[in-house]
């Protein structure tokens, strides 16, 4: 068997000479992480019984008949 598919010096080179673009626009604020978003729609959604979309949507009628 042969020792490796290439030297260990070119590791990572192509990564060092691609460009850093700044984020813009939609991308321009990182997303949170499924846990802390999951976690805010919870305290929206059982804790202070908002949902969001339409009055006319199936989370703001199942939240009308709770009540």
């Amino acid at each position: 068997m042969p020792g490796s598919h290439g030297s260990l010096t070119k590791a990572g080179k192509v990564k060092q000479q691609t460009p850093k673009i700044e984020r813009t626009g939609v991308n321009s604020r990182k997303k949170k992480t499924p846990r802390m978003r999951f976690r805010f729609l919870y305290i929206q959604r059982i804790e202070k019984g908002k949902y969001g979309g339409q009055k006319e949507s199936l989370g703001a009628k199942r939240a009308s008949y709770k009540r």
